[in-house]
């Protein structure tokens, strides 16, 4: 199996990464958001992107703004997929903004097309529910940024078929990623771990014990993780990280995924990390 066309529905950060790295690999992406501002943003920060991953990814491809648009379909038309041979969701992390796309992409793409929930807490039991063909329902919690990561963390669920698990691991071989496959729980295992991770680093830091910086770098220097927990959920967005606390904790009813107040409240506050310019760091001028 040889994909040519993905579509790919909510170009966020992760959303956007994923059009870069099918863009990369010389595959065709239809990007899908809900408006034309989101859209246009989506394709300064895919052009930006690709054009500076061969300083920071070996092997990467030199390609021009006219080769790297002319690999990507724009548009704010969910019907404008179901030419796709596969694909990949990545909409907010909230079961009510979820489940009416995956009805309405069950309705308008051909029964032989995948889908791919990239999601990092629901799950995938509950999306392949809503739709008439559960078994080709596959999870994909991608990773940011998503071009210079090799794994993707892929969730099978009890109606998922061993074709299914085939074609996502040919996709993810085109791209150059390893999938290793997971059960399905709420979190998986990547953020039903690193979520506790990120939420206590939170509330050592409302507790005033120590610093962002000093939270961070004793995980860098003592652990040898590439990234502290408080940089890590300001990378993925802390309004994400709160919202996959709260499908945890409603998940498990256990009082450990109870979300951080501090954490709750800068998100309140509009301060969701990078993609506000403020978080644990400033990463602006803006002090609002």
């Amino acid at each position: 199996m040889n994909f040519k066309t993905v579509g790919i529905i909510g170009v966020g950060n992760i959303g956007s990464g994923l059009v870069v790295d099918l863009v990369l690999h010389n595959l065709h992406a239809i990007a899908v958001d809900v408006s034309e501002k989101s859209l246009a943003a989506a394709r300064d920060n895919i052009l930006q992107t690709a054009r500076l991953a061969p300083m920071f990814t070996k092997g990467a491809p030199k390609l021009s703004r006219d080769e790297i648009l002319s690999r990507i379909t724009f548009t704010a038309k969910l019907a404008d997929v179901s030419a796709c041979e596969f694909i990949i969701e990545n909409v907010t992390e909230d079961w009510k903004v979820k489940k009416p796309v995956y009805e309405e992409l069950d309705r308008i793409a051909p029964a032989n097309v995948y889908f791919g929930v990239n999601t990092s807490c629901i799950p995938i039991s509950r999306v392949a529910g809503v739709t008439k063909r559960p078994d080709k329902v596959v999870g994909m919690h991608f990773m940011n940024p998503v071009h210079m990561m090799s794994t993707v963390e892929v969730i099978r669920s009890s109606q998922t078929s061993a074709e299914t698990l085939t074609a996502v691991t040919e996709l993810l071989g085109q791209l150059k990623k390893e999938a290793i496959v997971v059960g399905d729980l709420p979190g998986f295992v990547s953020n039903r771990i690193s979520h506790l991770f990120m939420n206590e680093a939170a509330f050592v830091f409302q507790d005033g014990l120590a610093t962002a910086a000093q939270i961070d770098s004793i995980f860098k220097k003592c652990f040898g993780h590439k990234m502290g927990p408080l940089e890590t959920a300001d990378l993925i967005g802390l309004d994400t990280v709160m919202r996959s606390l709260d499908v945890l904790y409603d998940s498990f009813q256990d009082p450990k995924f109870s979300c951080c107040p501090l954490l709750r409240k800068m998100v309140e506050d509009g301060h969701y990390g990078r993609k506000s310019g403020r978080g644990f760091y400033v990463y602006s001028s803006e002090q609002s």
